[in-house]
């Protein structure tokens, strides 16, 4: 049997439930799961914000171990499960054995025909399959996943640490890949996925500014203890003019604010998969080819980018470790901006 906190309706409690444990499919893992951080999606999923085919278990930032293979997967030889991901993809050998470590994001599936798989863009996938919202995910004991989708754990990280990197991370590494070269970087909302960027951001020489609830003086501070190099409330204008600004916190009204900030040509990105609605602003202030962007999922070509980068730049997740049991405890703490770094829960 195997346990999961299961979402039955928008709004409600999380409920622990027991189930037979799945067995995986054709090109699938079953996974032993040793932590799942909590995302701010997986909020926006209990919450009703991002409706979806109920009842589900939440969580898609997952590190586990491999606890049997689909029935058409045999382990490829050491050397080959080593090289590029990319060239076993379609195949049917493993890149995973039993007991390998592994990590589930949020993209679990693609069609790999339609156009955007076909250009190499398939985090814009037509019909795609995400986990912990289209299929189950984390907040469990176990999961089912496709081996094709699944990563790698750099050794650099425990279970607890890398759980963030999954979600928060992969995100933040895409939306500072589009954010462009600017030396001055601001990011807006200092949570999981931030606190994880700014780290990589300073490493690459960046001038990081943060920007936290008005009045937050401890995140401010957690800021400034990663490498910002100031952190303030979002109501406040930045010590300089910034290149870019990325918008983690999912207000919509800081889309405009943060287009006042940035110099001609900068960017503004909306790392977020909800937002509230955005408010109208004079033309004026998007003139002089600045540009409003969005991040749309990840692909796995940014996955295996993203961890060699995060154990290359040693970075250091801050989490607080909730049991299972206690995910509505978690979300709760998560939705009154009361974590620091990330949630992460533990079977």
């Amino acid at each position: 049997m195997m346990r999961a906190m299961q979402l039955d309706r928008p709004g409600a409690p999380l409920r622990m439930v027991e189930r037979p444990l799945p067995e995986p499919g054709p090109g699938e893992l079953l996974i032993e799961i040793a932590a799942c951080g909590i995302c701010r999606t997986d909020l926006h999923i209990a919450d009703g914000d991002l409706p979806g085919p109920l009842p589900i278990i939440p969580g898609h930032e997952i590190v586990g171990r491999v606890a049997k293979l689909g029935p058409n997967l045999t382990p490829l030889p050491l050397g080959e499960r080593e090289g590029p991901a990319a060239e076993r993809r379609e195949g049917e050998g493993s890149a995973f054995a039993l007991g390998d470590r592994v990590g589930v994001p949020w993209l679990g599936r693609t069609c790999g025909h339609c156009p955007y798989c076909r250009a190499q863009r398939e985090n814009l996938c037509d019909d795609p399959l995400f986990t912990g919202f289209t299929r189950d995910g984390g907040f469990a004991s176990h999961c089912i996943a496709d081996a094709r989708y699944c990563f790698p754990i750099p050794d650099a990280f425990g279970d607890v640490e890398a759980a963030p990197l999954l979600c928060a991370g992969l995100i933040g590494w895409r939306a500072f890949e589009m954010a462009g070269e600017g030396e001055a970087l601001g990011l807006y909302g200092f949570g999981a996925a931030a606190h994880i960027l700014a780290q990589v951001a300073a490493a690459r020489g960046r001038r990081v500014h943060a920007f936290t609830r008005t009045g937050d003086e401890a995140g401010q501070a957690f800021a400034r203890s990663l490498g910002c190099a100031s952190a303030q409330g979002s109501d406040a204008a930045p010590r300089e003019p910034l290149d870019a600004a990325i918008i983690f916190a999912p207000d919509g009204a800081l889309v405009p604010q943060a287009l006042k900030h940035v110099k001609k040509g900068g960017r503004v990105v909306c790392g977020g998969i909800h937002m509230s609605d955005i408010p109208s602003f004079p033309y004026a202030d998007l003139w002089g080819e600045r540009a409003i962007l969005s991040v749309a999922n990840l692909t796995r070509a940014d996955g295996e980018e993203f961890l060699a980068v995060a154990a290359e730049t040693k970075v250091k997740t801050k989490t607080t470790v909730f049991p299972l049991e206690q995910a509505n405890e978690a979300l709760d703490l998560l939705r009154a901006g009361k974590i620091e770094g990330a949630a992460v829960l533990v079977p």
